[in-house]
């Protein structure tokens, strides 16, 4: 059997995604697969684009790394924007939405938000026939299949990792591995079975939280002079959404 790791919304911040790849890296798993979102929030967007360069075999893509490369009114998305060179902005252009494999007899898609829209959010706690339509097949994804709807998703977008078993589907978030909101943990998540094997066989996932060094992440941003630090502060030391009352 094989082991693939999944992480997703790395957000610039590379202490996290250290921390991420050297468990990783301790579990001896080599093929990594990244649900997008590799910029912004977070201060150091370019170095988080070539790690995950270096280190995935594949990358789909998130709803920042879409309006990351298109001009944008917001002098904090202007900051962030400078980071990058033009070719990691060029390179964002190009992910592809999502991706799709056999492993253990299982149907497997993963993208960043929804089969749908890189911008459609969908919670663990929205109606059935909304997580339902998780598993719709659409003209953005890739229905290797034909007209077969995947028996497994993973996605990110939400910075929330669950797993849910909706009707003999299963839906799984990878949580965030630079953002999350839910534990002031790093977030990934573990796939194991035959990789790309039609026959049924032993499948698995298990969703795997990485402490990082939070003081660190806050330090490099405060040393960069980063705009909305204090919101960004705020989400790493209490995983509560900047959006919501303090």
């Amino acid at each position: 059997m094989e082991k693939i790791a999944i992480i997703s919304d790395i957000h610039g911040n590379i202490p996290a995604l250290e921390s991420v790849l050297g468990d990783i890296d301790s579990r001896h798993i080599k093929r990594i697969f990244c649900l997008g979102d590799l910029v912004g929030k977070g201060p150091q967007s370019s170095m988080a684009i070539q790690m995950i360069e270096k280190n995935c075999e594949m990358v789909v893509r998130g709803n920042w790394d879409d309006f990351f490369p298109k001009p944008q009114e917001s002098d904090t998305i202007k900051w962030h924007q400078s980071q990058l060179t033009n070719r990691q902005m060029n390179n964002l252009k190009e992910l592809p939405f999502s991706l799709e494999f056999m492993m253990s007899g299982k149907l497997v898609r993963m993208f960043h938000a929804s089969p749908r829209s890189v911008y459609e959010r969908i919670q663990p706690w929205d109606s059935l026939e909304r997580r339902l339509s998780m598993f719709e097949n659409t003209e953005h994804t890739e229905n290797i299949a034909g007209k077969r709807e995947p028996d497994v998703v993973f996605y990110g977008d939400i910075h929330n990792a669950y797993q849910q078993t909706i009707k003999g589907k299963t839906l799984c978030n990878v949580g965030s591995v630079g953002n999350p909101l839910d534990l002031t943990q790093a977030s990934y998540a573990i796939l194991e079975g035959e990789y790309n094997q039609s026959e049924n066989g032993v499948f698995s996932i298990q969703l795997v939280r990485v402490p990082y060094d939070i003081e660190s992440s806050i330090q490099i941003a405060k040393e960069m002079e980063m705009p909305e630090l204090e919101d960004y502060i705020q989400e790493l030391t209490t995983a509560k959404y900047r959006g919501l009352k303090k």
